[in-house]
């Protein structure tokens, strides 16, 4: 089932007017480019000046002419995209930036946070989500998703993280996560579970 990313919406009255009145820049860095491409069509049509790119290497060079919002990927082919949110910052201190990630934890939205990104989304994030994130103001929380991940998906992204961290070793990954080996076999074993 393909998501929709609101690529064929129009532009709103109220975008549109921001857009005269705002600085409306903004960096995507993702190694997907099947869904850089379509996040980027589809935030185009919500105003925004759009550059995207695909690695670490080639969002620092932005940093010459910092965007007013940044979108990046965790996982980059050449890095990680914690890596760009301090020089981004640094370049521009009233950037907004979100960290999108396909492998959703706790510690690394709290690391995302910290370094300085005003919100963490896990993939795949839609461009309504990544839109409300980037412009939300004056909330300390977002607003809850419209269609958040159910608890056996986060249990199994949770896994995924930790197999992913022991270097896809599942003697260590069970010792860690307190389970028996042949049962974490067995959810390895699974594909993702099916969101609704």
């Amino acid at each position: 089932m393909s998501q929709d990313t609101g690529a064929n919406r129009p532009v709103s009255p109220a975008i549109a007017g921001a857009t005269a009145n705002k600085d409306r820049t903004l960096l995507i860095a993702d190694d997907d480019a099947a869904f850089r491409n379509r996040i980027a069509r589809a935030l185009e049509l919500r105003g925004f000046i759009v550059t995207a790119v695909g690695s670490v290497a080639e969002a620092l060079a932005q940093t010459a002419r910092p965007p007013a919002f940044a979108v990046l990927d965790l996982r980059l082919g050449d890095g990680n995209g914690l890596e760009l949110v301090g020089p981004l910052r640094q370049a521009r201190p009233d950037i907004r930036i979100v960290v999108l990630t396909g492998y959703g934890n706790i510690a690394t939205a709290v690391a995302a946070v910290k370094e300085g990104a005003v919100d963490y989304l896990a993939k795949p994030a839609d461009a309504d989500a990544i839109e409300q994130a980037l412009t939300a103001h004056g909330r300390k929380l977002p607003p809850p998703p419209s269609n958040p991940m159910s608890a056996d998906r986060v249990r199994w992204e949770h896994i995924q993280r930790v197999f992913e961290q022991c270097d896809r070793n599942v003697s260590e990954t069970a010792r860690r996560l307190n389970m028996h080996r042949r049962t974490l076999q067995r959810i390895l074993g699974k594909h993702a579970p099916r969101e609704h």
